[in-house]
């Protein structure tokens, strides 16, 4: 539209009307910071029941030594990034869903850099924590690698992770747990028969 303002100069103004921000900035940094937290639950509860039970043969890959830099495992991270990508999409048109992928893709950056970099040292990266947060992560994850096969794991979140002495010993009762025969009522573990007697 063009109109003539009150100098007698022309302004063209767009017909579009424009969108008002609807969102505060607390608004957008609450989706997002949940979001974070929401996928490491989302997280957890994916690797627990879906990589390590029925998508066990994509996540084998990551349990097993292999040459090259790409794991099967990785189709993991393609597939689950389908879903931010959408979100964008739709997110400009609705805009609590964009900042909702933002919280998503934040995470995965997050997780990128713990899991592939810190733990997996993939991409050259060879920084190794002495000490505090990123310590406990390491460890939590390396005694997730500890055991073989999908079964009896510890540890299946990424941001969160429990004392490694609570972790072992979760480990020791489920490797007790283990080889005790199928069908034995006997719940007693090793240690209290061994006091016992």
């Amino acid at each position: 539209m063009l109109y003539i303002d009150h100098a007698g100069i022309a302004v063209f103004v767009c017909l579009q009307p424009r969108r008002p921000n609807l969102m505060t900035w607390f608004e957008k940094l609450a989706i997002v910071v949940f979001m974070v937290l929401f996928m490491e639950c989302f997280a957890w509860a994916a690797h627990r029941y879906v990589m390590h039970g029925w998508g066990w043969g994509w996540h084998r890959s990551h349990h097993e030594d292999h040459d090259g830099w790409f794991e099967k495992n990785d189709l993991y991270a393609i597939v689950f990034a389908i879903v931010p990508i959408v979100l964008f999409v739709v997110g400009l048109r609705w805009e609590p869903l964009w900042w909702a992928a933002l919280g998503i893709t934040v995470y995965g950056g997050i997780y990128a850099f713990v899991h592939d970099l810190l733990v997996h040292q993939r991409g050259g990266f060879r920084w190794v924590p002495k000490r505090g947060y990123f310590k406990r992560l390491l460890q939590a994850h390396r005694l997730h690698h500890a055991v073989e096969g999908k079964e009896g794991t510890v540890s299946h979140g990424f941001l969160f992770a429990r004392r490694p002495s609570v972790l072992k010993a979760q480990l020791r009762a489920n490797g007790e747990a283990a080889r005790r025969p199928a069908g034995s009522d006997d719940v007693r573990t090793t240690t209290s028969m061994a006091v016992e007697k």
